[in-house]
């Protein structure tokens, strides 16, 4: 769990994913679309990935473990929660805050 929570603050967007993840692939690229560079980790290609999974996975209380995606060093979620905020129109709030992105 400690290696999850300092991967989620190297970057102002941290997003744990999986490259064969249809869904990280989409959040990442509507984060993308405000601006935002986010720092991507593909579990499966990481030495310790599978760890890194089983802790995500009790994180999220599910069986799906990413994406799981990291906003100014805090944990906000799945995909469930970032489309959420999205349509909300809360995630730019939240990049911006993160200064993840300026405009």
């Amino acid at each position: 769990m400690d290696m999850v929570m300092k991967l989620g603050s190297e970057s102002p967007v941290v997003i744990l994913s999986k490259s064969t993840c249809c869904i990280s692939h989409s959040i990442e690229t509507l984060i993308r679309g405000f601006g935002a560079n986010p720092m991507v980790y593909e579990l499966d290609k990481l030495s310790n990935g599978k760890e890194m999974e089983k802790a995500l996975i009790e994180l999220l209380g599910c069986k799906s473990s990413v994406p799981a995606v990291f906003i100014g060093e805090e944990f906000v979620g799945g995909s469930n929660e970032i489309i959420s905020l999205n349509v909300r129109g809360k995630l730019k709030k939240l990049l911006l805050k993160a200064n993840a992105i300026w405009i």
